[in-house]
């Protein structure tokens, strides 16, 4: 009976090697070349000499199996410091290939290259990736499709047609010179001149019907849209004329299917939505315009148009006004209302084992600041309310970049002075978060403050907003995890009060949770891949102002739950 049970285990042990083989097998190692450029791109009338990936605005789609790796090196033939993030990948032990500049490598310089490898494990959906330095995200964007395993199918049937939908924002201008005037200034960058969809603004702006973005549909057919916010600095409202939208998906996890006719995506979350050709045969605008929670601050009030085309739909006669496509009606720019019931409609498609037992407890408040103007800066330097600058904060601290070190660089060579471990795990001072606040509380301090995680702890994340300067909608992304969103809600997190709200049988897995404006979040995951970790808004004027923290993972037990050494190529500072 002993030998059985024996040759039994080994039996079983054999077959789940050759099982786990057999899967290995079916991944591929994809190969990709980006070649960071100057390109001639011509919006709105005029031509900039913006910054692209091989010479396409967006970027070339990157289409790969789960269980795949991917290899891409980026060559840099442009004149600014340059890294590509991966967004929403959880790179486990491959942190040197996240991209964040400063935080997992130091930039790419000009006429360097650097190859990211990672591999795709768990993940199934869109992503994307873009660029994580400075304002050069404006133009360098892409996809990233992640197609279920060989021989496995879609929890769902199977579409006729996929699409892309990548929203954009674009300036009638350099972005890099946008943000470095806002940074002399102190003052808000200028707004946007249009959005995009797939590159092109649309029917509604000057010098861009001809270039619109036209999606095929089939009368009878079901499509799979997936939409992504690649937007630097806008959450954004989405809809199509006419059709209902199941949504299905969003940041690469696969949701519990529900139907609306209006979507909001904060910049770097992505959704897939089914849409089906159930209209007559005409052409459908889809449209895309901000959703605006801050109070009295500019923003580009625009709407960005793509057509969806039935194939037997008439041709549209020139200047004939008949076959105008339709146009949906899209909420108002400050309708919170649709996006919390949009936003709550989110669950995972069955039971989920989301971490109880808690090891860390966090409290991390989320806002913008004033800071006063140095007695060493001239007026034309404090262009913010009252003689001010603009900052921002998580937990009163703003989150200060190294220069000459990577911090995981940093943390992983012992190399001291670089950073501190001290980011609070509280507010430093309790408040009324979303009341009247003190003048007093409006100078954060500075920092380049980390927040140290054991492996393998279970971690909860209360995001709250404040509403210092303005309370304001911020889309909260965590690099190297996925987490789940267990509750949301309006006002001052109340622990006693809130914790009853809290959806433990099959909330939401995403990568960004947008933090209701005026409200709060409260997010879970298991410190499970070793690193540093950026947490941080993803407005761009927001992380430019410093709001972010990272978090550092440390090493487990054993090679598997330890960082991989750094790539050779790896570019030093």
């Amino acid at each position: 009976m002993e030998t059985f049970r024996n040759f039994s285990i080994i039996f079983l042990g054999i077959f789940l090697l050759i099982c786990s083989a057999l899967s290995l097998a079916n991944a591929e190692v994809q190969r990709h070349h980006f070649v960071i450029q100057a390109t001639p791109v011509k919006r709105l009338c005029k031509t900039h000499n913006s910054i692209t990936v091989n010479g396409m605005f967006p970027g070339p789609t990157l289409e790969v199996r789960n269980g795949d790796t991917l290899e891409v090196k980026v060559a840099n033939k442009a004149k600014y410091n340059v890294t590509i993030h991966w967004h929403g990948v959880r790179q486990m032990r491959t942190a040197w290939a996240d991209g964040p500049e400063f935080v997992t490598q130091c930039p790419i310089r000009p006429g360097g290259s650097y190859t990211y490898r990672f591999t795709v494990q768990g993940q199934e959906g869109t992503l994307w990736w873009h660029a994580h330095s400075s304002w050069l995200r404006a133009t360098v964007y892409g996809v990233l499709v992640i197609r279920p395993k060989e021989g496995e199918s879609y929890p769902f049937p199977k579409p006729k047609r996929e699409t892309p939908i990548i929203l954009g924002e674009w300036w009638d201008a350099n972005p890099i010179d946008v943000v470095r005037e806002a940074t002399r200034t102190g003052a808000t960058p200028n707004a946007s001149d249009a959005y995009t969809i797939n590159g092109q603004p649309g029917d509604l702006y000057k010098c861009s019907s001809k270039d619109t973005t036209v999606v095929p549909i089939d009368s009878g057919e079901t499509n799979l849209l997936r939409v992504i916010n690649a937007a630097l600095n806008q959450p954004l409202f989405f809809t199509v004329a006419n059709h209902k939208l199941t949504v299905i998906g969003a940041d690469a996890s696969y949701t519990k299917p529900f139907t609306t006719s209006v979507l909001m995506l904060g910049p770097g979350q992505t959704t897939d939505v089914l849409i089906r050709g159930d209209q007559a045969p005409a052409r459908y605008y889809m449209a895309a315009r901000a959703y605006q929670s801050a109070q009295n601050a500019p923003f580009d009030n625009t709407t960005t148009t793509a057509i969806l085309e039935y194939k037997s739909a008439p041709c549209p006669a020139k200047k004939d006004n008949a076959t105008k496509p339709i146009m949906p009606s899209l909420p108002a720019y400050n309708d919170t209302n649709t996006v919390t019931a949009f936003s709550r409609s989110f669950r995972s498609p069955r039971k989920v084992e989301v971490p109880t037992d808690i090891d860390e407890s966090l409290f991390f408040t989320v806002g913008l600041g004033l800071n006063n103007c140095p007695p060493n800066f001239h007026k034309s330097r404090c262009q913010g309310p009252n003689g001010t600058r603009f900052t921002a904060s998580m937990n009163n601290v703003s989150f200060v970049l190294p220069r000459n070190f990577s911090l995981l660089q940093a943390h992983q060579q012992g190399i001291a002075g670089v950073f501190t471990t001290d980011f609070p795990g509280n507010a430093p001072v309790k408040f009324d978060y979303t009341g009247n606040v003190s003048r007093s509380l409006f100078q954060p301090i500075t920092g380049t403050k980390l927040y140290k995680l054991k492996f393998g702890s279970r971690v909860q994340v209360v995001i709250q907003d404040t509403s210092i300067v303005t309370p304001e909608n911020h889309p909260i992304h965590l690099h190297g995890y996925d987490f789940y969103i267990i509750a949301e809600g309006f006002g001052n997190f109340n622990p006693n009060k809130d914790s009853s709200k809290f959806n433990l049988v099959d909330p939401p897995l995403r990568n960004t949770v947008a933090v209701p404006v005026n409200g709060w979040a409260v997010i879970r995951f298991v410190a499970d891949n070793p690193g540093v970790w950026l947490m941080h808004c993803h407005l761009d004027v927001h992380i430019t102002w410093g709001l972010a923290m990272a978090f550092m993972v440390e090493n487990g037990v054993g090679e598997l739950q330890t960082l991989q050494a750094p790539p050779l190529d790896l570019p030093i500072c």
